[in-house]
C-alpha cells in the first residue's frame, strides 16, 4: 500500500502540544536527575559525598557534592539541565504572552521584568551546573547568587501579579495554582534562611549533624523551586502550544 501524502498548508499548525504536558516534562527532567544524583551519592559515594572539612558525623550529601563532585552524577545533572533549558525558555516566552493577555496594562512592565528574571535564573542555573566551585569558584559563586536572587524575586513578583494585577478573576485552576505558588514560595524562603543559618553554624562550630540539616534544607529549597515552576501545569491548563509559519510560536485553546 502506497503512503498517503497530505498537501502542506501554511494555515495549518505544524506543532500542537498540550502546554500542561510541556511544563511537567521540562521540570520532571531536572527533578529526575536531582533525585538520581542524591540517591546515587548516598548509595555509591556515601563516604566521599558526606565528608566535610570539620570531619564530624554527616548523613546527607550537600547538593554541590551530589551533583558536581563525582561521576556519573555530574554528567547526568549537567545533561538534564542543558536538555531542559529549551523547555524552560519556551515556557518563559509563553508566560510573556500569558501575562499580556491576563495582566492589566499598567502592570505589564513588571510582568516583563519577571519574565526577564526567569530567563536569567535559567541561564544562571546552567552556569552553576557547568562550573562547580572546584572548577571556577568565582563563576560558580556569581551564578549561584544570581540564581537565588532572580528565583526569589521572580516568585514573589509572579505571586503578587496574579493576586493584585489580573484583568479578570482567576479560573478555578488558576486559583489552585496561586495557592500553591504562595505555599511553595513561603517554604522556599524559610528553607533557604534555615539552610544559610546551618551552613554558617557548621563552619563556625563544627557540630555533628548540623551539615546534614543544612543539606536537608538545601533539598527543600531546590524541590520547592521546581514545584513553584510546576504550577505552570495549572496556569496553562486546557491550553495548547502551536507553531505555524505565519504566527510562529503561540498558545491557544484547542
Amino acid at each position: 500500500m502506497l503512503p498517503i501524502y497530505e498537501r502542506l498548508d501554511a494555515r495549518k499548525p505544524l506543532l500542537r502540544i498540550k502546554l500542561s504536558h510541556v511544563a511537567v516534562c521540562g521540570i520532571s527532567l531536572a527533578l529526575g536527575a536531582f533525585v538520581y544524583c542524591i540517591v546515587w551519592s548516598i548509595v555509591m559515594d556515601f563516604e566521599r559525598a558526606t565528608y566535610t572539612h570539620c570531619e564530624v558525623s554527616n548523613y546527607l550529601p550537600s547538593i554541590s557534592a551530589a551533583i558536581g563532585s563525582y561521576e556519573p552524577q555530574r554528567t547526568v545533572w549537567r545533561l538534564a539541565i542543558i536538555l531542559h533549558l529549551p523547555v524552560r525558555l519556551i515556557l518563559a516566552n509563553l508566560y510573556s504572552q500569558y501575562y499580556k493577555n491576563h495582566i492589566r496594562r499598567n502592570r505589564r512592565i513588571i510582568a516583563k521584568f519577571a519574565v526577564i528574571l526567569n530567563v536569567i535564573e535559567n541561564f544562571a542555573l546552567v552556569c552553576l551546573s557547568l562550573w562547580t566551585s572546584a572548577d571556577d569558584y568565582e563563576v560558580h559563586k556569581t551564578s549561584f547568587i544570581t540564581f537565588i536572587a532572580c528565583s526569589e524575586i521572580y516568585m514573589l513578583i509572579v505571586y503578587f501579579l496574579n493576586r493584585k494585577a489580573r484583568k479578570l478573576s482567576l479560573t478555578e485552576t488558576e486559583e489552585k495554582s496561586l495557592r500553591y505558588k504562595g505555599l511553595f514560595f513561603t517554604i522556599n524562603v524559610l528553607a533557604f534562611s534555615l539552610a544559610a543559618y546551618c551552613f554558617i553554624r557548621h563552619n563556625a562550630k563544627c557540630e555533628s549533624g548540623v551539615y546534614t540539616i543544612f543539606a536537608l534544607f538545601e533539598y527543600i529549597v531546590v524541590l520547592t523551586n521546581m514545584a513553584y515552576h510546576m504550577t505552570a501545569y495549572w496556569d496553562f491548563y486546557g491550553l495548547y502550544m502551536f507553531y505555524d509559519w505565519q504566527k510562529g510560536l503561540y498558545m491557544s485553546h484547542a
